[in-house]
């Protein structure tokens, strides 16, 4: 993807430190449906590098609303409204209640903005990687989702992987859905850089510098930074040697108008 001149970052994350900076991420996941406590992230920094994973002792997130799902995650922003309402940033399930109150946060709230990540993700079948921004939802109709990055471990195949991509519509009445999940050949136990480019004319998307497409619209309003990895429920599958892990080099945000 071609990069303007003079572009710097305004979001420029390499994991330098030895912990997550607290200026730039939460590391929670969602914690109003559900509690800080339930809801925070499994995670690792080494050699310049953010490991989220899934233990063999990590409890769902959120089994009130979510079931068994299982989500170590990091977020750039948090709105929700105050303990037993239905006001807050990606309601998921339509009984959703405020469970515990959040104070608000807008560390990383672009509106329009080129966001590129260099990440690569060991999955078992019922593991879910990925990228993605949500509205910050101040406003409820603000709930759209652009997906950088989706990757199922179940479609992760000797053929190749099928790279979830596009925009979701969620409860947004200004957007259609327009989500793709194209086969490619690619491993996602390497390294890869996904990226999308956000502005007013649409959304385009690559892997590794490869324009995948163009989505001709766009949600119109500042959006945050999801990034996770979850286990789903499914069918039972032998024991993994090791956590599913989505290991992520750097995570940078550039400008877009």
């Amino acid at each position: 993807m071609a990069k303007r001149d003079g572009d710097t970052p305004e979001f420029d994350e390499d994991f330098a430190g030895p912990d997550l900076a607290p200026e730039r991420w939460l590391p929670h996941y969602l914690p109003h449906w559900s509690s800080r406590a339930a809801a925070r992230a499994r995670y690792g920094i080494a050699d310049s590098a953010l490991t989220l994973r899934i233990d063999p002792d990590q409890a769902p997130w959120c089994p009130e609303f979510d079931g068994a799902v299982k989500v170590s995650s990091l977020q750039t922003g948090q709105y929700a409204g105050p303990v037993g309402s239905a006001i807050g940033q990606h309601r998921f399930n339509p009984a959703a209640r405020v469970r515990e109150a959040q104070p608000e946060a807008r560390l990383y709230l672009p509106h329009f903005a080129r966001i590129e990540m260099r990440a690569r993700a060991d999955l078992g079948i019922n593991n879910l990687a990925a990228l993605w921004l949500i509205g910050f939802e101040e406003h409820p109709d603000d709930s759209g989702e652009i997906t950088v990055m989706e990757i199922f471990g179940r479609n992760v195949t000797p053929a190749g992987t099928q790279l979830g991509h596009g925009i979701k519509r969620v409860t947004d009445p200004r957007l259609s859905q327009d989500f793709h999940e194209d086969l490619l050949a690619f491993d996602p136990a390497d390294w890869h850089v996904y990226a999308a480019d956000w502005t007013p004319a649409g959304v385009d998307f690559f892997l590794d510098g490869m324009h995948l497409r163009h989505v001709a619209q766009a949600p119109d309003y500042p959006m945050q930074l999801m990034l996770n990895i979850y286990e789903l429920p499914g069918a039972p599958t032998p024991p993994r040697a090791r956590p599913a892990t989505f290991t992520v080099d750097y995570v940078r945000g550039y400008s877009r108008g």
